[in-house]
């Protein structure tokens, strides 16, 4: 009988691996939580109609469809069958789809509960998403995401507010990054200078691609999408700008100065370095490669790249002025950011920088020496508990030996013994498993000493 297995692009995680993802989950949502965001949650799958054209068209093929309950072949004919026509089978296989990010249904959310919503609403969401690509180092098929998104407001503030909370993020995880920035009013400015205008979505997903593939991979691929060698040249200066981002912006708004989008681009993205300027630690950078290649996108667009640790984005978003309205309620403005929780995982991993208390789990172990002893623990064990211990009992009295190993297996820092002589004096030995170090104790020292 072979082994069993678990789909590739997908991953176990034991008691010490989600000690440390329930590190990072709990110090975004701290973050979250200070700057007024609440939490939600939307149902795995949502119905391919909310899904589909939501990604663009490289995003619509690696949506994962759910086949229909029941006799999902009963609306297909045996020609249709025979026919092989993967995307036709699929309209009428499937109605529903498991969420590819947390942003879309979350649109879905405000337009189904806008009632019930204060304006402007600012939401933070933790659960895992699913994309049929290809898997590769950093890259899942089944991962979370923990996104925090303000929806009702169209201040650039609300930019601010969210770069801030990456930076703080970030330090509290004490990793350095590097958080770029752009602007897709911007990116369309480029296109109409350039004289290809209805090339944007081409030009934004070619560009996007530049770390990943090379400059000259991406001019093959505009090539590819019908841009002229004239288009591309003058594509070439803008791809490659260096410098400042004051110098970046000046030289950007030059470029830009007769089309009315990129100059609303411009200046709105030196508003927001303006107002960032001497408030972050980590670096923030004007990238003007940076596309991001979701459709959504309409002004100031990040991401965040680990310094220290060769890995792909580890966060993104951007501002999606028109994302309610495809869902028929057009003018709710909103910006949001996606902290890709598996590839932090995978930096602090790296790095090794989670602290000691984010791994650790019991802190005391009580050694079983039989029934009459077990009974002088447990209130002893419920007192700590009380008062927040982590505290385990070992349930069965067997060797001395064999329970210092479980202990030790699991890192526990402390056992406490208590057998006849302790008893008598109404005492405990407390042992550092570290040094070896024993200490005589009543069950109101051991707590306190804990407690401090």
């Amino acid at each position: 009988m072979s082994k069993p297995s678990i789909p590739k692009g997908t991953r176990d995680f034991g008691p010490s691996e989600m000690a440390r993802r329930n590190y990072i989950f709990d110090t975004i949502k701290q973050v979250y939580q200070l700057y007024g965001f609440q939490q939600i949650e939307t149902p795995a799958m949502e119905t391919l109609g909310t899904l589909m054209g939501k990604y663009g068209e490289e995003g619509d093929k690696l949506l994962f469809k759910v086949l229909n309950s029941g006799d999902f072949l009963n609306k297909v004919s045996d020609g249709e069958l025979q026919e092989r026509n993967a995307l036709h089978l699929a309209a009428k296989l499937c109605e529903k789809g498991l969420r590819y990010d947390l942003t879309v249904p979350f649109a879905r959310y405000v337009v189904m509960h806008r009632e019930e919503l204060q304006l402007p609403f600012k939401r933070y969401q933790m659960q895992p998403v699913w994309r049929a690509d290809r898997p590769q180092k950093g890259r899942y098929r089944e991962f979370w995401q923990f996104d925090g998104d303000i929806v009702g407001s169209d201040s650039l503030l609300n930019e601010v507010e969210l770069m801030q909370i990456i930076d703080t993020v970030f330090q509290r995880f004490g990793v350095r990054v590097q958080i770029k920035i752009n602007n897709r009013k911007i990116l369309t400015g480029i296109a109409e200078v350039i004289g290809a205008a209805d090339k944007i979505v081409d030009i934004t997903v070619a560009i996007d691609k530049l770390d990943k593939i090379g400059l000259d991979n991406v001019n093959a691929e505009l090539r590819e999408d019908g841009l002229g060698e004239d288009q591309i040249q003058k594509l070439q200066p803008i791809i490659t700008l260096e410098g400042t981002n004051d110098e970046k912006l000046n030289t950007i708004a030059e470029v830009l100065k007769d089309s009315e989008t990129g100059m609303r681009g411009v200046e709105e993205t030196r508003y927001i370095l303006s107002m960032l300027s001497g408030s972050m630690v980590n670096e923030f950078q004007l990238d003007l490669t940076l596309a991001r290649g979701l459709n959504y996108y309409t002004g100031a667009i990040f991401e965040v790249k680990a310094l220290d640790v060769q890995i792909g984005s580890i966060t993104g978003g951007g501002r999606y002025d028109n994302l309610t309205g495809i869902f028929g309620m057009p003018g709710i403005s909103g910006v949001g950011i996606s902290f890709g929780v598996d590839r932090i995982y995978d930096v602090l991993n790296a790095l090794d920088a989670y602290p000691k208390d984010a791994v650790n789990g019991t802190q005391l172990l009580f050694i079983n020496f039989g029934e009459q002893e077990t009974a002088y623990c447990l209130p002893v064990v419920a007192q700590a508990r009380a008062v927040g211990i982590r505290t385990e009992i070992f349930p069965d009295a067997t060797k001395m030996k064999k329970q210092m190993s479980y202990a030790n297996a699991k890192q526990i820092p402390f056992v406490v013994l208590a057998g006849e002589n302790e008893i008598s004096q109404g005492k405990l030995m407390l042992k550092n498993m570290a040094t070896g170090e024993q200490l005589l104790v009543s069950p109101d020292e051991l707590v306190a000493q804990f407690k401090e």
